[in-house]
């Protein structure tokens, strides 16, 4: 296998958005995840020390906020103003207890202090238009108006300027509180997003896409939202998630095939619906929610539940060292498609479905799928690269026949430095790869890291938190060759500069 890199073959620059996350008021997310006031680590608001720590070494940029589907039931005002004063009400969504110790104000203010850029989602489910553009006022507003003015009163002068705002989530699923119909969505979507516009022309819009591929009206959904929308909105949501279906592994570990796809596929609604309208303005994509979960198990623990409490143990997926090489798949996939991938959010950040695991009272430790997230959002700069060559391929029951080696490289023009990031998607065999890099000069070999176990079961645990972390990877540069061995589902992070 031999690729060929040259830096005369952009995508485009990296997004920096594409290394987001998503905080959603879901199981232990929130309390006990990133809040937990009684914690030995606790800052003074009660934001847990040892997880804003492992939120900044993650490297994420943007955090999708407070849902999911547990924004369409939300009420903002719920979670402002004095915290004695705030109500505990019931969450349908996750049939839990809200208490609201944590909202609006009490979030963005934690998004500055660890560096992130807030996106928040609005309540689109069973409230509308005016309940929209208040939140907005509250959020935004210069003093002098009546939200804008609440919020000072709650101890924040100085408007919070977010400028990502999602337009309701998942609303095309019957699961959701105040689910719609295509055309019902679109109409309430544009009324929204222009009185958003006209508050702030410069805030960038997200309408709702299909929840995922396999909906009904999957295209059909993103093509009617657009034809109403188009002017007014900047990207469409994608949402996906990946489990081993039936048992299916080898499917399993190509599963970036499937998000290739599924990009391409609703670029190409965007385009069509752009071309029908005589649009120079192209519609990109929000991924923001993308990870591997184990829905089926979910289900059935559901099915078990009984009454609501307050921040049960949702969700809480352990991750093995092949779902790590999953997710730094999926991650060269989001590069792959920087032109057209606007924001990405993994989700979610602590606890459920997550990259970081905590304890009550406890410690805070590092998942499997941190690693590939922490070291693709640390080097990964400058442009984004296409690789030309033969990478092998693996035939697999679900994609069919895929490339063995997926791969994209990022290169630095002003610092010369290289970044190759690689995944082998054969359970069974390794791969010797070839990579020529004649065009970018003398180089050398700075660091080649590899994610991935002789054991694609091995996790992290409070007892064993290394037990899967990055180790040395086999590579040797000659000239202007370098040759990596890649083991069979592995993840490779490699580097080199002048």
């Amino acid at each position: 296998m031999t690729s060929t890199i040259d830096p005369a073959f952009t995508v485009g620059p990296v997004n920096p958005w594409l290394f987001g996350t998503f905080v959603e008021h879901l199981g232990r997310c929130v309390y006990t995840g990133i809040y937990e006031p009684s914690h030995p680590s606790a800052d003074e608001d009660g934001f847990r020390g040892d997880v804003a720590a492992l939120v900044r070494e993650l490297g994420a940029t943007v955090v999708r906020y407070p849902g999911g589907n547990f924004v369409s039931g939300y009420r903002w005002e719920d979670g402002v103003g004095p915290r004695d004063a705030r109500p505990r009400v019931l969450d349908l969504a996750w049939r839990s207890i809200e208490t609201n110790q944590v909202g609006t104000d009490d979030f963005l203010a934690w998004c500055s202090r660890v560096g992130l850029e807030p996106m928040l989602a609005v309540n689109l489910g069973n409230r509308g238009l005016a309940e929209a553009v208040d939140y907005l006022e509250y959020v935004n507003g210069a003093p002098g108006t009546r939200y804008a003015d609440q919020r000072v009163s709650n101890g924040n002068a100085k408007p919070w300027g977010v400028r990502l705002w999602c337009l309701g989530n998942e609303m095309d699923g019957p699961w959701q509180i105040g689910h719609k119909t295509p055309l019902e969505y679109a109409r309430l979507a544009q009324e929204v997003a222009r009185a958003y516009k006209t508050f702030d022309p410069n805030l960038l819009l997200v309408a709702c896409g299909s929840s995922n591929t396999s909906m009904p009206t999957f295209g059909e959904w993103e093509r009617v939202v657009l034809e109403h929308c188009y002017d007014d909105v900047d990207l469409i949501s994608a949402h996906v998630y990946y489990e081993p279906v039936d048992g299916d592994e080898v499917s399993f570990l190509a599963s970036s095939a499937h998000m290739d796809r599924y990009v391409r596929d609703v670029v190409a609604t965007a385009d069509h619906v752009a071309a029908r309208r005589h649009s120079s303005k192209r519609i990109n994509i929000s991924f923001d929610e993308w990870n591997v979960w184990f829905a089926a198990r979910h289900a059935q623990h559901e099915e078990e539940r009984a009454e609501a409490s307050e921040a049960p143990a949702l969700i809480q997926d352990v991750y093995t060292a092949l779902d790590a090489v999953v997710v730094g798949s999926l991650l060269i996939t989001l590069l792959r498609n920087t032109d057209r991938v606007g924001v990405a959010c993994q989700a979610q950040l602590v606890n459920a479905i997550a990259p970081i695991l905590t304890v009550e009272g406890g410690a805070a430790w590092r998942q499997t799928i941190f690693h590939p997230f922490a070291l693709t959002a640390k080097y990964a700069r400058g442009t984004v690269l296409m690789l030309a060559g033969d990478h092998g391929e693996v035939e697999t029951p679900a994609y069919g026949s895929v490339e063995q080696v997926w791969a994209v490289a990022t290169y630095d023009a002003e610092s010369g430095e290289l970044a190759i990031f690689a995944a082998n998607r054969s359970l069974t065999e390794p791969a010797s790869w070839t990579v020529r890099l004649s065009s970018l000069g003398d180089l050398r070999l700075l660091e080649h890291l590899v994610v991935g176990d002789e054991d694609r079961n091995a996790v992290n645990s409070q007892d064993a938190p290394d037990r899967v972390v990055p180790k040395a990877g086999s590579s040797a540069l000659a000239g202007d060759r370098l040759t990596v061995t890649l083991p069979p589902a592995s993840w490779h992070c490699i580097r080199l500069a002048p």
